[in-house]
């Protein structure tokens, strides 16, 4: 089971698609974000995240060059502070076909009666991966911005750098957050 987790958390962010990236942000609505101009990043949470120090590293390179092109600027005496936070979940479909009239042995209901031949189940799993984005008000010492995405993970070792970075550029899109009225 630990072996499992591990596997799983260690794939994070191999996305299948980046269309099937859903975002979510939440946001303390009394900051003002035009003030912050310079971000580091929160060693002793990034420390703690479950997941491998390559994919560690690429999150953050991602996380710091959408920043940057936002016109932040790193610093050792920064305004915000970042942070990340993993997890992930396995999915099992289970999907059955009938590819018979009905006709023939055994149970099962189909719109044109009992039993069934040439059925078949399929059963397929996937993992499904949440990446957090925490922007930390170095001042005040407390979370103003948080950003979430949620998609579906893959092994697939030669888009890892691509997947990542597209799948932080959504999250980030939301930031600055827009007051909706």
């Amino acid at each position: 089971m630990k072996t499992f987790k591990l596997l799983s958390v260690v794939c994070f962010l191999f996305l299948v698609s980046c269309d099937a990236v859903r975002v979510y942000c939440d946001y303390d609505k009394k900051v003002d974000f035009t003030q912050f101009k310079t971000f580091a990043f929160y060693k002793q949470g990034i420390d703690k995240v479950e997941i491998s120090d390559l994919d560690k590293r690429r999150i953050l390179h991602a996380i710091e060059d959408e920043l940057l092109t936002k016109g932040f600027s790193k610093s050792d005496n920064p305004d915000l502070l970042v942070n990340i936070f993993t997890k992930s979940r396995e999915q099992v479909d289970i999907n059955q076909f009938n590819a018979g009239w009905g006709y023939g042995w055994g149970f099962g209901w189909n719109p044109w009666g009992f039993g069934g031949f040439g059925g078949q189940t399929t059963v397929s799993t996937s993992t499904e991966g949440t990446l957090f984005i925490d922007l930390i008000d170095t001042k005040k010492k407390e979370m103003v911005w948080q950003g979430e995405g949620q998609g579906e993970l893959t092994r697939n070792v030669d888009k890892k750098d691509e997947k990542i970075k597209a799948f932080v550029t959504k999250i980030l899109t939301q930031y600055p957050p827009t007051k909706r009225q």
